[in-house]
């Protein structure tokens, strides 16, 4: 899958282009500088640039999880090999301060830790930016009991076909993740991009778990610490990315959920502010002071009416690209019952409904990139509006 159609720009490629504009981001120097910058050699396949990315991006969210269970080693190959642009993955940590790869530290639904008798004590009830959760958490385990469990699908009924792989692989640290973008890079001779999200920032800092240090230090070790660095670092609490601010040069977004919800920081901190306040112009200007990017819901983008139809887009493209910054929405999904409904087709909520009209509204707006649990659909859609 090229990353590119041949011949004349497209028009979304002149607007990648301007986005990400030295001037705009701040992320680079001379041509000379950056030359010294890959000069230095060391780890991560090579070093590459925000500018360097394809407009629209496709992060393969999770990996392809779309296709094989999330956060595995087999999701995240076979986004790569499906052309992904970028893989994600989000951090959490174990009980002896290794930082592991699944979207939540309740690995009820995503391992088999239910059918090990021999953890069985450990079910417990915890409240988690304010929420209750009954189950099991990765910051109960050490990194070697996780590795005995197995990697299971998380969303079986929506994804059938994807049980077929629950039990093939154990639960990634970020240092093996690492390590296989650098063996990647190597082969595929260009770098390998990573998305890496630090979950839950707050409460694991006040188990003595912070995440930012540990993961900094991954960076510095795999040569991805840098503004020119093939990764991204994200959070939906913007102190946990203003604190890798201050620890590590790689880019950075502010990821931001509804518009009437606060970050959990913000809610510890006794902040005011919610999402709906950082989308403003000034809240926006703020963000810029310290990340290159906002991660909005695709409804900030373009809302929905009370049936789910998408209805006019708002002015949050127009106003983040006014300040410098990039927008990379989640999620995007094939499925009926996670797209819009005036884009489901049938009645059964987990077929395929018609993706490439809701992706074409979507690139639209001039968002930069989205995330997708099925980078293939999305590269098709990002290359048909590319030749628009």
């Amino acid at each position: 899958m090229t990353e590119r159609v041949t011949g004349t720009p497209g028009r979304r490629a002149l607007l990648g282009a301007a986005v990400f504009g030295t001037a705009a981001l701040g992320l680079a120097g001379t041509a000379q500088a950056q030359a010294a910058e890959r000069g230095r050699g060391g780890h991560g396949g090579g070093h590459g640039s925000l500018r360097d990315l394809p407009v629209p991006t496709v992060i393969g969210h999770r990996g392809a999880s779309g296709y094989r269970p999330e956060h595995t080693l087999g999701s995240y190959q076979l986004a790569l090999d499906l052309g992904a642009h970028i893989v994600e993955q989000d951090l959490v940590p174990t009980k002896d301060g290794h930082l592991v790869c699944r979207h939540e530290n309740d690995i009820t639904a995503t391992t088999d830790v239910a059918d090990h008798p021999e953890f069985a004590g450990r079910k417990a009830t915890k409240k988690i930016d304010g929420v209750s959760y009954t189950g099991w958490f990765t910051e109960d385990f050490t990194l070697a009991e996780l590795k005995t469990l197995r990697a299971t699908e998380r969303i079986p009924g929506n994804r059938p076909d994807n049980t077929l792989y629950d039990g093939r692989w154990t639960i990634p640290t970020f240092e093996e993740v690492l390590r296989w973008a650098d063996q990647e890079g190597r082969k595929r001779k260009k770098p390998v991009w990573l998305y890496v999200e630090t979950k839950h920032p707050t409460y694991f800092r006040s188990l003595g778990l912070g995440l930012e240090e540990p993961l900094a230090r991954l960076l510095r070790r795999y040569g991805r610490d840098r503004r020119n660095a093939p990764l991204i670092l994200q959070s939906f609490e913007p102190s946990s990315i203003q604190r890798l601010a201050r620890l590590v040069d790689t880019p950075r977004i502010v990821l931001l959920s509804g518009p009437t919800t606060r970050p959990w920081d913000f809610v510890e901190s006794g902040d005011p502010r919610t999402v709906a306040d950082l989308v403003t112009p000034a809240g926006l200007k703020w963000i810029a002071s310290y990340a290159q990017g906002i991660g909005p819901t695709l409804d900030l983008v373009i809302p929905k009416d009370a049936a789910g139809r998408l209805t006019t887009p708002t002015t949050l493209v127009k106003d983040a690209h006014a300040r410098g910054l990039l927008l990379h929405p989640y999620t995007l999904r094939n499925e009926n019952s996670f797209l819009p409904a005036d884009f489901r087709r049938g009645t059964d909520p987990n077929a395929y409904g018609d993706v490439f009209g809701a992706a074409a509204a979507y690139f639209a707006t001039g968002i930069d990139g989205i995330f997708s649990d099925h980078p293939d659909t999305a590269l098709l859609a990002a290359a048909d509006f590319d030749r628009r």
